[in-house]
């Protein structure tokens, strides 16, 4: 049994958990288990069946039940896939090849993109989930130069270890969430990074239920994905108010290394409020450069 693979007791309260905070999604969804031979891979779907395909990475510590505020705008032109990352909290089942290097990370979503029938699709990460994202669309150009690879549009939420490195105040505050892992460490860390606007409370349960049920999993982390390799069009969207890292130094880096970079900066917002703080706004930025090219829509 893989490290990352829940004790049963935390992993039965963290599933009950999970299955709460997914109630706050507004749209029907579809829940997929695909196999492959790093273990199952969870992948929650909504959508028209026939829309252009959305694949969402969440970050670090979360699940895909973060996306909940973006389900129902992305959903109305787009079919969704919101994956749960191998080998951390979520109901993908890490029970089979190990996760150790970056590579094995970009083979398991070979395999998912394998699973889903997707020859190409639009990607989108948050915070961890956007290095991922970077990550692939770096990976797939390299795999197919002539077609560009699997990725057709990146679009990378306040992206980590991607443009710039954490604050070190961020990650003192973060601490207590790997020496004291649960529900009270983490709302704590929450109301403080979000300059107290947490998410809904049963968001932040399941974060703190999954810090204990998968305390033993390891973050799979390298070199920053070499920006310059990405061929497709791309969109970076900070958190104004991000306590994670510096906004300006992230797009400053991003200018300069990811080629025809589109980047607009979200005030107000802060790191982990992202996928949800005015969800409307950034609903209607990302949607906008996915159907027409550009974050607001305009010609």
């Amino acid at each position: 049994m893989p490290a990352d693979t829940p004790a049963p007791a935390p992993a039965a309260a963290f599933r009950a958990a999970y299955e709460e905070a997914m109630a706050l999604w507004p749209v029907p969804v579809e829940r997929l288990d695909l196999p492959s031979e790093f273990g199952t891979t969870r992948v929650t779907v909504c959508g028209p069946a026939d829309g252009p395909p959305l694949v969402l990475l969440h970050g670090g510590g979360t699940t895909s039940a973060v996306w909940y505020a973006l389900a129902g705008p992305l959903a109305r032109t787009h079919r969704v896939y919101a994956v749960d990352q191998m080998g951390g909290p979520g109901l993908s089942a890490h029970t089979g090849r190990p996760l150790r290097r970056p590579a094995d990370l970009l083979d398991w979503l070979d395999g998912v993109f394998r699973g889903l029938g997707l020859t190409s699709a639009a990607l989108a990460g948050h915070s961890y989930g956007g290095r991922l994202a970077l990550s692939y669309a770096v990976h797939t150009a390299a795999q197919d130069p002539a077609a560009g690879g699997r990725v057709d549009r990146l679009v990378l939420l306040d992206p980590t270890q991607c443009f710039a490195g954490f604050r070190p105040s961020y990650l003192l505050r973060a601490l207590p969430l790997f020496v004291r892992p649960g529900e009270r460490s983490t709302r704590r860390f929450l109301e403080w990074e979000t300059r107290g606007a947490p998410p809904a409370p049963a968001l932040v349960r399941l974060m703190g239920l999954g810090a204990v049920a998968f305390r033993t999993a390891k973050v799979v982390t390298g070199p920053r994905p070499d920006a310059g390799r990405v061929a497709v069009p791309a969109l970076l969207l900070l958190a104004g108010h991000s306590r994670t890292h510096r906004p300006h130094r992230v797009a400053a880096r991003a200018e300069r290394t990811l080629p025809g970079v589109r980047i607009a900066t979200l005030p107000g917002v802060t790191h982990h409020s992202l996928p949800y703080a005015d969800a409307g706004e950034l609903g209607r930025r990302m949607l906008g450069f996915l159907i027409s090219g550009v974050p607001d829509g305009t010609p």
